[in-house]
């Protein structure tokens, strides 16, 4: 990744991401982003739809007179190198991670997606607050974007902090296509010298002639399946629990699975034996051969320079699939100051639990040395690695493990909101109570929402300017990382503001959230596999 310094950041205007700076985007309907897609076929009786009045009017409420940054991504299938390893996998541009695109707060994303992939796909920005149509869901928000296509995302950018991008079709995330998305405050209040942008994940794509879909067709013993046409129909077959498979054209989060029957599966991927006291049990349910940070293993890491005395802001995104990280930086303490793009009351800490899809920004006064920045797969015996350097000394090996990975954790139920950022009237009586039970299993794989696969059509009811309670009960012996798009939520007594977050096994997640952002929403669990096995759900606006 990039290194910026401080006096280059505060002037970014316009973002450059795969093919650079664009003209206006063009192209037909296909490409063209804005109602004509036709996306108020998805609302159904009584629902907002994701380009109805109401969607419009609060995408105006939202838009500043900040810059337009254009950017042109396309998703290609190729080889690239992890440091030493190579694979074939699917990436945007052919970079690991994908090109960084930073625009600023009060400013407009224009973003074209060329999908040169062998089949369908998608765009999801997770965790920004943007117009339901741009939300990038196939089957709920928006048609899938067919190979050999274009689609052109235009939205409002209203709040700086850390966000990032990847599709919401199949088990894609688990190839390259992810890239961190970084929203500039132009009247930034912290003080810092440098950024270094952080993007941790497990990887298991073109490994020994493994690919997320087999680790799937494995976990499910079997039961993925393609269309011939590559346009998702076939889904997953989750029988007696109400499959995708015929649902007039409804894609999943997911949409296509990507599964060649003849194509090779590789070695077994399932994880078994392994344990972890910080996620109540088992830690995931896939042992991938490699940890990467920025694209790299740990043998191979890229490196990070500095001088000491600098105050640098790391910006982690956990853009893995199965994996939490616990993360340190060797020799220093980290002050937390956002979760999930919000600000936080600044916490010190020595770690960081990150669960799948959470981001992170912590400020770090650098050392004089060289530093280890360890990502441990928490609970699966092996770990990530990048280096900081701002003078001599050993670099840092593969089995290093600070000592802070071991000292004070401070999680997000430990944290407290900026009070800029804090929910209005905190003790204000909800509206409406919205419950939900996370259930299933790693022997049947039928992870779900009370009991039931993923069905675009059902609908939790919620309504405009509402204050609505989440009760999320994990009714089941794994963690889930629970995000909700278009939306932030708090934890229930004054909690931080969050996106996602870790729901322990056995434990009830409570968060409130004002419902100020109209349409149709996923609210899912980050990690890939029980999304894709059905734990997902859909909060809809009614009329």
């Amino acid at each position: 990744m990039r290194t910026y310094h401080r006096r280059a950041v505060l002037g970014a205007g316009i973002a450059v991401a795969g093919g650079g700076l664009l003209a206006a985007c063009s192209g037909g309907a296909a490409s063209s982003g804005h109602p004509e897609h036709g996306n108020s076929q998805f609302a159904g009786d009584g629902y907002l739809a994701p380009d109805g009045p109401e969607v419009v009017a609060a995408e105006k409420a939202r838009a500043g007179n900040g810059p337009v940054s254009e950017v042109r991504l396309t998703a290609v299938e190729g080889v690239v190198d992890l440091g030493g390893p190579t694979v074939k996998t699917w990436t945007y541009d052919g970079e690991l991670p994908g090109k960084e695109i930073r625009v600023t707060e009060g400013g407009t994303l224009s973003a074209t997606l060329a999908n040169h992939l062998p089949q369908a796909t998608s765009a999801h920005w997770h965790g920004l607050a943007l117009r339901n149509d741009m939300d990038g869901v196939p089957g709920l928000t928006q048609p899938v974007i067919k190979a050999g296509a274009d689609y052109a995302y235009r939205f409002a950018v209203a709040r700086a902090g850390t966000y990032w991008f990847h599709p919401h079709t199949g088990v894609q995330l688990d190839r390259g296509l992810y890239a961190p998305l970084i929203v500039e405050d132009p009247k930034e209040p912290l003080q810092y010298d440098k950024e270094w942008v952080v993007v941790l994940d497990d990887w298991v794509d073109g490994v020994d002639g493994s690919t997320p879909d087999a680790v799937l067709a494995e976990l499910t013993k079997g039961a993925s399946t393609t269309a011939a046409d590559g346009s998702g129909q076939g889904g997953t077959d989750h029988s007696g629990i109400g499959g995708m498979g015929g649902m007039d054209g409804m894609e999943r989060m997911d949409g296509p699975a990507s599964q060649d029957p003849a194509a090779p599966a590789g070695p077994s991927r399932m994880l078994t034996g392994a344990t972890s006291d910080l996620l109540g049990g088992d830690p995931g349910d896939v042992k991938y051969p490699y940890y990467l940070v920025n694209g790299r293993t740990a043998q191979a890491p890229r490196g990070f320079t500095a001088k000491p005395g600098d105050r640098i802001r790391i910006r982690f995104v956990n853009a893995g699939s199965d994996t939490a990280f616990r993360v340190a930086l060797g020799g220093h303490r980290m002050t937390i100051t956002h979760t999930d793009g919000y600000p936080v009351v600044h916490a010190a800490t020595d770690a960081l639990l990150i669960g799948m899809g959470e981001r992170y920004d912590v400020l770090v006064t650098a050392g004089d040395g060289v530093f280890p920045l360890v990502a441990l797969a928490e609970g699966k015996g092996a770990a990530a690695l990048d280096v900081l350097r701002t003078g001599g000394g050993t670099a840092p090996t593969a089995a290093d493990r600070p000592r802070e990975l071991s000292g004070q954790l401070v999680q997000a139920g430990d944290l407290r909101p900026d009070p800029s950022v804090a929910l209005r009237d905190p003790g204000r009586t909800p509206d409406r109570t919205v419950e939900l039970r996370l259930t299933g299993s790693m022997a049947n794989y039928n992870w779900a929402f009370d009991g039931a696969a993923y069905d675009p059509a059902v609908r939790h009811d919620v309504r405009q300017g509402e204050r609505v309670r989440l009760t999320i009960a994990n009714n089941t012996r794994m963690w889930h990382p629970l995000h909700l798009h278009g939306h932030t939520f708090s934890l229930t007594g004054g909690g931080a503001r969050k996106d996602t977050a870790i729901v322990l096994p056995g434990r009830t997640l409570t968060v409130d959230l004002d419902a100020d952002n109209p349409g149709l929403w996923m609210i899912h669990c980050h990690n890939v596999y029980h999304a894709e096995a059905g734990m997902m759900a859909v909060l809809g606006y009614r009329q």
